[in-house]
């Protein structure tokens, strides 16, 4: 019998729930992310060690890239899109560990990660122009684009998803033939390619999520288009 391949078997029961083994990695992952942040924060100084300039580096390039985005102040979208990043980041370079699969290539990782953005700017479109006003920018530039407005907003998420899944669950397919077909050293390069892949879908994710974001906000225009990459 052919299973599909974006099917999941259940890797233990509690109850009648039933837990995968992607949950599991998911669950680690951010198990792990938490661990390291409140690590890091205990060890925080006056005087930064060599760790704490390469983080502080990473937050102010993180910063500058909400800021030229979205044109405000980056504090109150920092979590979020920094979160968003690390979180994909980890889950695309964790199919390097023999044996796990990453969940970003995973329909239904992809899908609660697209949202949670949908759910942030319409969170953020409400908070900044206030529930009347956010809601009155579906029917610009007049009321019959309403409906496109709203397909939009649907399209887009759905977007996320697609590309996200369909970079990961390649990379997964790709490194598994040529290691099946020509024995374990020679995809090596590979996964070194996929490593720079991982990142750069990982950024290209969270640039979006800015860029809808700011475009709830008024700020940008949710067309905008985002850096371009061979892997896309």
């Amino acid at each position: 019998m052919i299973h599909s391949p974006l099917a999941t078997e259940p890797l233990l029961r509690i109850g009648f729930v039933q837990i995968s083994a992607p949950v599991m990695t998911t669950w680690a992952i951010m198990a792990l992310i938490v661990g390291t942040t409140l690590w890091i924060r205990k060890r925080l100084s006056l005087v930064p060690t060599k760790l704490q300039v390469a983080l502080e580096l990473l937050v102010a390039s993180l910063d500058s890239q909400i800021r030229d985005t979205i044109q405000t102040d980056p504090e109150r979208y920092r979590p979020l899109i920094g979160t968003l990043f690390a979180f994909i980041l980890a889950c695309n370079w964790s199919g390097m560990i023999p044996g796990i699969e990453p969940p970003t290539a995973h329909l239904e990782t992809d899908a609660a990660l697209a949202a949670i953005v949908l759910g942030s700017t319409v969170y953020y479109g409400m908070r900044s122009r206030g529930i009347v006003r956010y809601l009155a920018s579906f029917a610009e530039p007049a009321w019959i684009m309403i409906p496109l407005n709203l397909i939009e907003q649907i399209t887009r998420t759905f977007s996320l998803v697609v590309r996200l899944f369909g970079n990961v669950m390649s990379g997964v397919f790709v490194i598994g033939i040529v290691l099946s077909l020509a024995g374990l050293l020679v995809p090596i390069p590979l996964m070194a390619l996929e490593l720079l892949t991982g990142a750069v879908q990982a950024y290209i994710f969270t640039v979006l999520a800015t860029v809808f974001i700011g475009a709830a906000l008024g700020g940008v225009s949710s067309t905008a288009s985002p850096p371009r990459q061979g892997a896309s």
